[in-house]
């Protein structure tokens, strides 16, 4: 068999990928090598990498195409959360500079661990093949398990650490099977040849199809905490340094959704009345638990991290629609519940404290009085998650719920926004804290905002009232990305 060597085209489609792979293992290079150095020396770098990554995919999408034989494609969809997830990481590194100098923890490691991480998002993103998808789920995965304890003198970091790694090694071994059963069912790994054999005349017998797709739905689900999966999120959240947790409930679950999508509504598509019933329920589920959960929580990383459940089963109720419409509205959500979570998390970054100590609701208390525009950035967010009009949450669910009403899942419907509506008391309870009580011993010692958390604040707010005044400029993209991956 004639070795076949990479063209220049399968290189600029990847090109995404090689640059954020080059400048992480050059940063770890750079650690060891440089004795001194700027504080912030790394985090620029960091900044510079993700800005050429964040080119090289417009520019990759601008020849859309497959790569390497099939193994990748890039088109609308694989452009659309490459861009989101390198985005978030633009995001999170402007959270980190006072954080990480705050805990005297600025290492070329952290950021270098981040882009490893976001290149195997990248990659799961532009995958049609399981193999490929496998290889880009455990980049991402790996890194983000190191990341989790990256404060290695912290127990609950270490504690973090130790459990998504455990849970997430199970889960992966999950999908793997599923992919095993799916191969063996059908003859390939490759997405649209999966697809065209369960079409054919010689489709496999379903229920090995079945189980390999609940298989799958169990090891995705654990990396978008989806439930019954979802138990690690709470205490992951709450012990991995803040900036990290604000990574994990936005850009894995983010990459992790675009695979979902790409497998259940293209390669399983054929199937879908035998996987729909499994993800109604995981969708359910995840609503109802995640907001109940979070109506009980006094630590605010736990309820954000409730929150996360919940917000993931808004999603999975848009893959339930098994549609166009489902997608595209499945895509413009996962935008806006990444700004609006960035957002949250990075006041939360700001106020925690050295050690982290003030994560309670009551150290929010009297905010607006010294901090307004914290108060006031925090509270789009907060009103955004609830979902109030002009926000680019309102929209989301607006578009997810007509998504399932149009594919007749009255019920789920209706289930969803009595969720939503419970949901919005435990955000507002943080809106009465900031407002309506007097300035908690937190609030009196918080710093004033460093240059690089007003962008990390000012940004996602902007973009979140974007997408909440002008939404059909992301969605007409999102639906026309959607119509052209199948």
């Amino acid at each position: 068999m004639p070795i076949s060597f990479p063209t220049t085209l399968d290189l600029g489609r990847f090109l995404p990928e090689i640059l954020l792979t080059v400048f992480g293992t050059l940063f770890m290079v750079l650690d060891a090598v440089l004795q001194k150095r700027s504080k912030n020396l790394f985090g620029h770098l960091t900044l510079l990498a993700l800005a050429a990554a964040l080119g090289a995919s417009l520019y990759a999408g601008s020849e859309p195409g497959p790569a390497f034989g099939g193994m990748l494609v890039v088109d609308g969809f694989a452009t659309f959360f490459r861009v989101l997830v390198l985005g978030v990481g633009m995001l999170i590194v402007l959270s980190s500079y006072r954080f990480l100098a705050r805990e005297n923890a600025e290492t070329g490691e952290y950021h270098a661990l981040l882009l490893f991480s976001l290149a195997g998002q990248c990659l799961m993103a532009s995958a049609n093949d399981l193999i490929m998808v496998f290889i880009g789920l455990e980049i991402s995965s790996i890194a983000s398990y190191v990341l989790a304890g990256y404060l290695r003198d912290d127990k609950r970091a270490n504690e973090a650490a130790l459990k998504y790694f455990l849970l997430g090694s199970f889960a992966t071994a999950f999908f793997l099977y599923g992919v095993a059963i799916l191969y063996g069912s059908t003859g390939t790994v490759k997405l649209d040849q999966i697809h065209a054999v369960l079409t054919g005349p010689n489709a496999p017998f379903p229920v090995f199809v079945t189980l390999a797709a609940a298989l799958m739905l169990v090891g995705l689900g654990f990396k978008v905490s989806a439930a019954p999966f979802q138990v690690w999120a709470p205490d992951v959240y709450q012990g991995a340094p803040t900036p990290v947790a604000a990574f994990l409930s936005a850009a894995p679950k983010a990459a992790a959704f675009a695979v979902f999508l790409r497998i259940f509504t293209t390669a399983l598509e054929p199937i879908g009345t035998a996987w729909e019933p499994l993800a109604w329920g995981s969708a359910l589920a995840s609503m109802t638990i995640g907001n109940f959960a979070a109506l009980l929580q006094s630590n605010i990383k736990r309820m954000l991290a409730y929150s996360s459940i919940a917000h993931a089963g808004y999603v999975l109720v848009a893959l339930t629609a098994r549609s166009d419409t489902g997608t595209s509205a499945a895509m413009f959500y996962l935008a806006a519940y990444a700004l609006m979570n960035l957002g949250a998390f990075a006041v939360v970054t700001h106020l925690s404290g050295k050690g982290e100590r003030y994560l309670t609701l009551d150290d929010f208390a009297g905010l607006a009085q010294k901090q307004p525009f914290t108060a006031a950035m925090l509270t789009i967010f907060l009103l955004s998650l609830i979902g109030v009009p002009l926000t680019g949450g309102f929209f989301g669910k607006f578009y997810i719920f007509k998504a399932a009403l149009d594919s007749h899942l009255v019920w789920l419907a209706v289930l969803g926004l009595l969720n939503s509506a419970v949901a919005a008391y435990y955000y507002l309870r943080v809106l009465v804290m900031m407002y309506m009580h007097d300035p908690s011993q937190a609030v009196q010692e918080a710093e004033p905002l460093s240059h690089g958390l007003q962008l990390a604040l000012v940004l996602p707010a902007l973009g979140t009232l974007f997408l909440g005044i002008f939404p059909n400029w992301v969605l007409e993209f999102a639906g026309h990305s959607a119509a052209l991956m199948k």
